[in-house]
């Protein structure tokens, strides 16, 4: 029997913590959840943005999972953004931005297999030169409440996926409904990416690699959305998690 692909896994940060109130890290159980269930063995980065130890953590997995969270610094991809605009981002930490960033580098340099689940989908564009909407219903006109932070674990509106995309194969269908609670969006798609799912009001919602550039990773998908908190009340979003494994454990067994 083959073993379990080894996953890695980004965590949220906190400034305080529930044992000593100092820095801590923290992650939902759901994300570690539907890798388990989808035949992975996840493990937690600690939050320690050094290059050469994100470079060893990444050396050791099969896969990364980049998760959701807090806001991303907005001088990482708008330098300029004008104060109204920049009262409307919440807390961020430019310590799990860095950490996050040097993962991305790290999964591209060593082409390892990588999901990135709202906030990650965001730093990934961000990471490889794209950009952000910093607050939706500034900047884009829209009549969908993308921030139903209430109905985490419901579906809330549809995704249209594009044709011949790793997504659209996962489901088997061109549309399908997702939960929704964030307030920024990617804006403009950084170069190696291209957009295989929009909310009906336009707004990304998947990305994947150009066909022209997929041989730069064996696996990518990065969802605005948070599939792992649909996988009880809504079974066909593990097979995301499936998908993201088995690829993990082909690149494992060609190691």
């Amino acid at each position: 029997m083959q073993s379990a692909p080894l996953i890695l896994v980004t965590p949220s940060t906190e400034a305080k913590g529930v044992e000593f109130y100092d820095y801590s890290i923290s992650l939902s159980q759901t994300y570690l959840d539907a890798i388990s269930t989808a035949g992975g063995l996840p493990f937690v980065l600690p939050a320690a943005p050094s290059p050469k130890l994100v470079a060893e953590y990444v050396r050791r997995c099969d896969g990364i999972m980049l998760t959701g969270g807090d806001d991303i610094q907005p001088e990482l991809y708008y330098p300029d953004v004008p104060v109204e605009l920049r009262k409307t981002v919440g807390p961020n930490d430019p310590v799990r931005d860095l950490l996050e960033t040097l993962v991305v580098r790290e999964a591209f340099a060593q082409q390892k297999p990588l999901l990135a689940i709202c906030r990650g989908h965001q730093i990934l564009n961000i990471t490889l030169g794209g950009t952000l909407f910093v607050d939706i219903p500034s900047q884009v006109a829209t009549g969908t409440n993308h921030s139903r932070l209430k109905q985490k674990d419901r579906v809330v509106h549809q995704v249209i996926l594009e044709e011949d995309s790793l997504i659209r194969r996962v489901f088997g269908k061109k549309e399908i409904g997702v939960n929704s609670s964030h307030h920024q969006a990617v804006d403009r798609v950084a170069r190696p990416l291209r957009v295989t799912g929009r909310a009906p009001d336009g707004v990304i919602e998947a990305l994947e690699l150009r066909p022209e550039d997929s041989g730069l990773m064996p696996y990518l998908l990065g969802v605005q959305f948070h599939p792992e908190r649909l996988t009880r009340g809504y079974p066909e979003f593990i097979e995301l998690f499936r998908s993201f494994t088995e690829a993990c454990a082909v690149y494992r067994s060609e190691r």
